[in-house]
């Protein structure tokens, strides 16, 4: 089965915010919005909003046995990880095991993930 797919509508916009859900673990200070998913691979593509003033170094870093793509869509988002601030337009191509975080936002930030879990690591 391939990914889901959906006509033109806008996840940002104020009429869509009850399809947002909190993220697992992470409640209240993230939520998450699934645009597309491949059933059968686990494929799938996913906006994860952190409100401002998250900080997730109780958390610690974490990785995937997987690759992702990351995009920042708005706002900026510290990742210790890398000693850098990724702010709009900071693309990230991450090969499985990489460690990314812990993640920390002063004025809050939107990142599009596109994730391949069939692609793991071996």
């Amino acid at each position: 089965m391939p990914k889901t797919t959906v006509t033109y509508w806008n996840a940002m916009h104020p009429e869509n915010a009850g399809r947002w859900q909190p993220v697992k673990g992470l409640e209240g200070l993230a939520d998450e919005l699934t645009l597309s998913v491949d059933e059968k691979s686990g494929e799938y593509t996913r906006l994860t909003k952190f409100h401002p003033n998250t900080n997730t170094t109780p958390f610690g870093g974490k990785s995937h046995l997987y690759p992702e793509e990351i995009f920042v869509v708005s706002g900026r988002l510290y990742d210790e990880a890398f000693g850098m601030w990724l702010e709009t337009g900071h693309y990230a191509s991450r090969p499985p095991g990489e460690v990314h975080g812990p993640f920390k936002t002063d004025i809050g930030c939107v990142v599009l993930e596109v994730s391949f879990p069939n692609k793991k690591a071996v």
